[in-house]
């Protein structure tokens, strides 16, 4: 399928887990696209993975130049038809370790950050266009331990359904996409211990009884970004092999 072929869509921590997965496939359908990341690594390991056509940037969401730095490089490409809200961290602990720093630091990087982007790019995405934000399954599975990344991760929801109002005039469809266990890096900031229980807890309560494939999640990104759902805004798809169904 060629569903993006002249279309330019920025991705959001598109260097790692899902976010690359879904560049990958953008890519395979035709799309131009851009990515951030500030880890390294991953620029580079994303660069030889997609090659040369894809458009990396830089860009550490803690920092509060990222919404002009991203303006500055839509420009050079006129508008977007797609804006994926995908970059995002994880770190566990109970909330009497929590901090106010720490409370600060994340919902800067998972909510203030998207939200400014939001407010930055929409008057170059195009009338017609699609916007997608990652939330979590985290929202409503009540676990222990991860009742930061949780309240963050429902704010960016929230925030979404009402972007789909706000967006409807100009015809632009606002989603969610809700990952369950999947395997990526996102919770690489959990004491490795915890992540493995945390990972193994899940994929014994799904319906499909294993931890997901980025390109799983991807896959429905794609379907939520295309032209293919010119019906659906203001939703939520999960992607959790049937957990929320438990």
């Amino acid at each position: 399928m060629r569903r993006f072929e002249n279309k330019t869509i920025l991705i959001t921590g598109g260097t790692s887990g899902i976010g690359l997965a879904g560049a990958e496939r953008l890519l395979n359908e035709g799309a131009k696209v851009i990515i951030t990341g500030r880890t390294e690594k991953h620029l580079t390991a994303a660069r030889e993975h997609l090659g040369k056509d894809v458009i990396i940037v830089n860009d550490d969401a803690q920092d509060e130049q990222s919404p002009e730095r991203l303006v500055d490089i839509v420009k050079q490409y006129g508008t977007l038809d797609g804006l994926w809200l995908n970059a995002a961290y994880a770190v566990g602990g109970d909330i009497e370790s929590m901090n106010r720093e720490a409370i600060n630091k994340m919902f800067t990087v998972n909510v203030v950050t998207p939200m400014l982007q939001m407010g930055a790019l929409s008057p170059y995405i195009k009338n017609g266009g699609a916007v997608l934000v990652t939330s979590s399954s985290a929202v409503y599975e009540g676990q222990s331990s991860v009742s930061l990344y949780s309240a963050t991760k429902a704010a960016i929801l929230a925030a979404a359904r009402c972007w789909a109002t706000e967006f409807a005039p100009r015809d632009i469809r606002v989603n969610s996409l809700v990952p369950g266990p999947i395997s990526s890096n996102l919770r690489s900031g959990l004491p490795e211990e915890l992540r493995q229980q945390f990972e193994e807890d899940l994929a014994g309560v799904v319906l499909l009884k294993r931890v997901g494939e980025p390109r799983e999640a991807a896959a429905v990104a794609a379907f939520l970004l295309s032209d293919d759902a010119s019906y659906v805004t203001g939703s939520s798809y999960a992607v959790d092999g049937g957990l929320l169904m438990m």
